[in-house]
């Protein structure tokens, strides 16, 4: 799994939980000052994952009130970029050239180097930490976009915030060793975003663009394993790129574009097999769900993936 550290005030004596809490957030953050009406018993959470230059990390805490001001910055200044995705609670940021609301399933992007005030109500948040050196855009056209609301809902905002929601939700697939690749990935989706919201897609390298539209496609293959006529044609249409363009951009990858497309399908259908819950549903009934509607197609292909039939798999 990846390197994780895990806090919760209730391992800290109740005297101790804000203080504390202060000088963990200065550590994965920056160094701010924080009030909240909640001090005399302050009831909080952390997880942080190291990936590198790249940090993530999920919290859930007490209304408070977050202060970057400019003698803090001063002092100390990491220079990067914070990009919080709201899964509970709301609140508001407060700058010198603009103040933004922000709900559940909005990201919301800070700067260590700018002064703010936050307010915030109890929340559970993701968050990525991103050194501004890792981002290849001008710093004074990525400075544009600090408090600038982002839906986490759809376009590559939504692509974000998946891969943050997945990367958080379970760590023991990964070795310590993916992190710095988990964070180039990552990085890489937040300079598409800016560049996506400033519409400076062409300040992006050659090679974060087409890492970036790998992402896009794989994201897109997956919410559509289940029609049957995904092909490397239609992938490559709704993406406006050629089917050649498109085998070139999974040449580095561990399988051809319909091979990556049958593993999913298989291990989709795979899981649905083998849960107890699913069991009164028939062999067939799952194979058309995953983008098999030929019986005899879904049984040959499982037998070669996994040595027996989808039937005695799930017995």
């Amino acid at each position: 799994m990846l390197n994780e550290t895990v806090f919760r005030t209730d391992d800290v004596p109740t005297a101790d939980r804000f203080d504390y809490w202060v000088e963990l957030l200065g550590r994965t953050h920056a160094p701010m000052e924080l009030r909240s009406d909640c001090a005399d018993d302050f009831r909080a959470s952390q997880r942080v994952l190291d990936l590198g230059a790249v940090t993530v990390w999920s919290a859930t805490f007490a209304p408070q009130v977050f202060r970057r001001t400019p003698k803090l910055i001063r002092q100390s200044d990491p220079e990067t970029y914070s990009l919080s995705l709201g899964v509970r609670g709301a609140g508001a940021g407060v700058w010198k050239h603009r103040e933004t609301q922000y709900k559940p399933h909005d990201l919301f992007i800070t700067s260590t180097s700018l002064p703010s005030e936050i307010h915030s109500t109890g929340v559970t948040t993701l968050a990525v930490e991103i050194p501004k050196a890792r981002l290849p855009l001008p710093l004074d056209i990525a400075g544009r976009i600090v408090g600038a609301p982002v839906s986490a809902q759809e376009g590559m905002g939504a692509l974000l915030a998946q891969f943050l929601t997945q990367v958080t939700a379970d760590t023991a697939p990964y070795q310590p060793s993916d992190g710095p690749r988990l964070g180039t990935v990552l990085t890489d989706l937040v300079a598409a975003l800016f560049a996506h919201i400033l519409e400076a897609g062409d300040s992006l390298p050659p090679e974060t663009r087409q890492r970036t539209l790998t992402l896009r496609i794989k994201a897109f293959i997956r919410e559509h394993l289940h029609d049957p006529h995904l092909t490397p044609a239609t992938i490559a249409a709704a993406h406006h790129i050629s089917t050649r363009y498109l085998h070139c951009l999974f040449r580095d990858e561990d399988a051809t574009v319909a091979a990556w497309i049958r593993r999913l399908r298989l291990e989709a259908a795979r899981r649905d097999l083998t849960d107890p819950a699913l069991r009164a549903i028939p062999v067939h009934v799952i194979a058309t769900r995953w983008g098999f509607p030929r019986a005899t197609d879904f049984s040959r292909a499982y037998r070669a993936a996994y040595g027996t039939t989808p039937k005695d798999h799930r017995h």
